[in-house]
């Protein structure tokens, strides 16, 4: 009889936590490619077209959880939302977005640079530096007053007379130990 109760109570205990509870895991969207606009969008799981393939001309994100990277006509690298509101512009790096680095990739707004999280799309450190580098090992190279100079390739370099280094909350750190 005992062994009857626990059962029924792990089947209710099982019940309640797989029914009752939604799974945000399953909530996103998938990206598709309309072949005769040559334009992307995202679709629900049923198939769904949620955002039309109107407006981008490439969906970097496949999977659209939180926030997708899209680019389209006079846009650049952006971040939107699912109601297709722009969060904030990606740095372009290699012909193409930022990558993530330390689980943080890097934003612009008004032309100042900070850093998002990969999974979420949060804002982590508020764009404020003129020039800013990927993490490495927690701690990020940044700088005001910047200088951009390119060489005869399609690469550039910052200068500065005040870099300076954080910490993956913003906070200024010691500059990492050479070896």
């Amino acid at each position: 009889m005992r062994l009857q109760i626990n059962l029924l109570l792990f089947l209710l205990l099982y019940s309640l936590t797989i029914f009752g509870q939604s799974n945000k895991s399953n909530d996103y969207l998938l990206s598709f490619i309309d072949t005769t606009k040559n334009k992307c969008g995202y679709l629900n799981q049923n198939g769904d077209t949620v955002i039309r393939a109107d407006n981008y001309s490439f969906c970097f994100t496949d999977t659209f959880r939180t926030y997708a990277i899209v680019v389209g006509k006079n846009l650049g690298f952006v971040a939107i939302d699912r109601q297709k509101n722009i969060l904030y512009k990606v740095f372009p790096f290699d012909n193409g977005p930022d990558y993530a680095v330390d689980g943080l990739f890097r934003i612009i707004i008004k032309n100042k640079i900070g850093y998002a999280d990969e999974a979420t799309g949060k804002i982590i450190i508020k764009p404020q530096f003129d020039c800013a580098f990927p993490f490495d090992n927690g701690i990020a190279k940044v700088g005001m007053n910047c200088k951009t100079y390119t060489d005869d390739s399609e690469h550039h370099t910052w200068t500065t007379d005040s870099w300076i280094y954080i910490d993956k909350r913003g906070r200024k750190v010691n500059p990492p130990s050479s070896k």
